[in-house]
């Protein structure tokens, strides 16, 4: 039986050729933007961008060609940058306790630079294939940025900062997540879905968290497959999630594509156009980066824990399979298939549900529930989307992925409780200094 790939690099590339095949109709005709542009959306409400918006920015760009391979990797890579760019401030002027203690003082050093020396270490290091971008806007930051010994300084302390949290990380478990998997084949248990012939990082439930204590985050489980409750939502599924729908609306088909971007970008690009809008400073922009981005890290550690134990099967494998559930009130439907790919991992928990409510709670705490804005996405291109607060994208990002036909109801419930969990601990973390 084949099995996916067990190195990471081989993984996202086959994924990558997969995905790209597999769903080139919603991502054709993405514009790339120019270095660190924002979205035309935000740009009628930005102020001053300060460095940090800025590499996060960089960050975006050097990750927007990934979208849809291997999204877990991406959120360690962006809490890992956000990480080393919040100690780099922070052992300049300790407004906020670090990541990763024990990084000097370094009181006279420039904050500008020591961000683009956190930045440019770990992105160079971990996105490899976009150095020739990162050094780019590297060497734009330093160009604008007086020579001398605060110069000079900045950048040693960003380098100190970025390799202290890679050193922590090194051996966080990632590297090990991308094993051999060999789907089940009794009623209920998760088996491959076209057209992927793997399943993707078995062990990313192993990964070391940033925040979290991952067993108490645990979940309950999937419905009984004889019950009540899972017939339900079965149906429910069945009718709203096929291709060819008829319940479905055209605002759910929109939700759905809308949503189907990974969530490491799209919710990224919510905290990103927020700090715009709303002009924090370097320190506070650096702490809100870092809490969304370690949200939704541990978001897909705890959910993939959840998935590889209980390894429930997709909706698209249930309908078609439905004459061996042993539930009287299913149907089965062999030629059944959902609007939208569904990804290569168990159904429950929905870990997009999960990543997008664990970041929410840490946007609400920051900003409260009442910021407006417009965001844009990857997967629908020239649509924009009006939204006030993170309490209702949140929302429509858990339904999308009924809408899409590739969630059961109870597997985005149970995310939903999950994200929304590790998201106020999450909130919690870097606290001011003392």
């Amino acid at each position: 039986m084949k099995t996916f790939m067990p190195s990471r690099r081989a993984f996202s590339a086959r994924l990558l050729q997969v995905a790209t095949a597999a769903a080139a109709a919603l991502v054709a005709g993405v514009p790339q933007p120019s270095l660190a542009q924002p979205p035309a959306s935000v740009q009628k409400h930005e102020r001053a961008v300060n460095a940090v918006v800025h590499w996060n920015s960089v960050a975006d760009q050097a990750l927007t060609p990934g979208q849809g391979t291997n999204p877990m990797a991406h959120s360690r890579i962006l809490a890992i940058l956000h990480a080393s760019i919040h100690d780099a401030l922070n052992a300049i002027d300790r407004r906020y306790e670090s990541y990763t203690p024990g990084l000097p003082a370094a009181k006279q050093a420039h904050p500008d630079a020591a961000v683009a020396a956190a930045a440019r270490e770990v992105l160079v290091r971990l996105l490899p294939d976009q150095a020739a971008l990162v050094e780019t806007a590297y060497g734009r930051a330093l160009a604008g940025i007086r020579d001398g010994s605060s110069k000079t300084a900045g950048i040693a302390t960003g380098q100190a900062a970025a390799w202290a949290t890679l050193n922590r990380r090194q051996d966080d478990g990632a590297a090990g997540a991308a094993i051999p998997y060999v789907p089940g084949t009794a009623p209920g248990e998760y088996q491959f879905t076209p057209p992927f012939d793997f399943a993707a990082q078995p062990l990313w439930g192993r990964v070391k968290p940033f925040v979290i204590s991952v067993e108490d985050h645990e979940l309950e489980g999937p419905q009984v497959l004889t019950s009540k409750a899972y017939a339900r939502d079965f149906n429910y599924i069945k009718d709203i999630g096929h291709i060819a729908s008829t319940t479905r609306s055209a605002e759910q088909t929109e939700i759905a594509k809308f949503w189907y971007e990974d969530s490491t970008l799209g919710w990224n690009r919510i905290a990103n156009t927020v700090m715009r809008q709303r002009g924090t400073d370097a320190w506070d922009s650096a702490r809100a980066f870092a809490l969304v981005h370690f949200a939704m890290a541990d978001g897909f550690i705890a959910g993939f824990g959840e998935k590889y134990r209980h390894r429930f099967w997709r909706p698209e494998t249930a309908i078609r399979a439905a004459a061996s559930d042993g539930n009287a009130q299913t149907e089965p439907d062999a030629a059944w298939k959902p609007l939208l790919i569904t990804p290569p991992v168990p159904d429950y928990p929905s870990t997009h549900t999960v990543l997008g409510y664990a970041a929410a709670e840490v946007l609400i705490e920051l900003f409260g529930d009442r910021e407006r804005y417009a965001l844009t996405s990857l997967t629908l291109p020239g649509v924009t989307r009006e939204y006030r607060g993170f309490s209702k994208p949140a929302e429509e990002n858990g339904l999308s992925r009924l809408y899409a036909g590739i969630h059961f109801r109870h597997a985005v419930r149970d995310g939903r409780r999950q994200g929304r969990d590790i998201g106020q601990v999450v909130a919690e973390a870097l606290p001011r200094a003392r």
